[in-house]
């Protein structure tokens, strides 16, 4: 197996850009949800779970050693992490006010605290961000990091979770013939790495419990991912909402897509690298 894609975040629940090298940190992949936004009204940094419309964003980071990303709004215009202007560009586009704001550097905890809920019930806030239809049922909460109780992201990263998610080309090809009328796009589901795999159907939900090298690196698979609303979102013309993906994942798929993995071991990886087993 090989390394077939990598991707990277710069803003968190935008759309990424593909790249062809990447270092690991034990924070995941280096300059990979450096930003992320968050909502002025109700508090807490915020994704696409909640302002859905963020996935019609892209970021991309400027090749000029700084942190600086500029982002692609949904009309095609673009803004610098560096204008004056960004945070009240991104609150129209969004139609939500909301501030620009990167990882803090001194470490202060208070960036990842929670905001306020969206809905006065428990129940259907949780249905919402995992876009659960009444019968259905709720992911494995055990999958998620402890912390997200009181957080809203494992305090010192914009990750949901977990540094990285991984998928294989099988798990596409796999979605895409059981959903032939739907649009299957990597950027839907936002993986971290996509391995060029050669078993059908979905082979990384066996892979809990297992490291590799990968690159330089040495990483550990968590378990699989549960899916939220975020790959039924609308990213353009292009790539439409569509429920039906999030239907199929819940249905078929015991709710999940790809596998969460962890750095253990810092390195760099590359498109063609290796990936062994130990």
């Amino acid at each position: 197996m090989k390394v077939s894609q990598i991707w990277s975040y710069p803003v968190k629940s935008m759309v990424g850009e593909s790249i062809d090298t990447c270092d690991l940190s034990l924070l995941g992949i280096v300059g990979d949800r450096h930003w992320a936004v968050r909502d002025m009204e109700r508090g807490g940094i915020r994704g696409a779970k909640r302002i859905g419309d963020l996935m019609q964003f892209s970021a991309r980071t400027i090749a000029d050693g700084s942190q600086h990303v500029l982002i692609t709004l949904p009309d095609g215009s673009e803004v610098g992490s560096f204008d004056e202007d960004v945070h009240a560009r991104i609150s129209s586009a969004l139609g939500v006010k909301v501030q620009l704001e990167s990882l803090p550097a001194d470490g202060n905890i208070e960036h990842f605290r929670r905001g306020a809920s969206y809905e006065s019930d428990p129940m259907v806030e949780l249905r919402g961000v995992f876009g659960r239809e009444e019968h259905e049922p709720l992911p494995n909460f055990a999958a998620f990091p402890p912390e997200i109780v009181e957080f809203e992201l494992p305090p010192g990263t914009h990750y949901d979770c977990w540094p990285l998610m991984v998928m294989t080309t099988s798990a596409f090809d796999a979605l895409q013939a059981a959903l032939p009328d739907s649009v299957i796009d990597e950027r839907r589901f936002r993986p971290s790495l996509v391995i060029d795999a050669a078993e059908p159907g979905h082979p990384e939900f066996g892979w809990k419990g297992l490291t590799a090298t990968i690159g330089t690196a040495v990483v550990e698979f968590l378990d699989p991912c549960p899916r939220c609303v975020m790959p039924t979102r609308r990213i353009n013309d292009s790539i439409p909402e569509d429920r039906r993906i999030l239907r199929h994942i819940v249905r078929d798929l015991d709710q999940n897509v790809g596998v969460y993995a962890r750095i253990l071991q810092p390195g760099s990886c590359a498109l063609g690298d290796s990936v062994a087993f130990h």
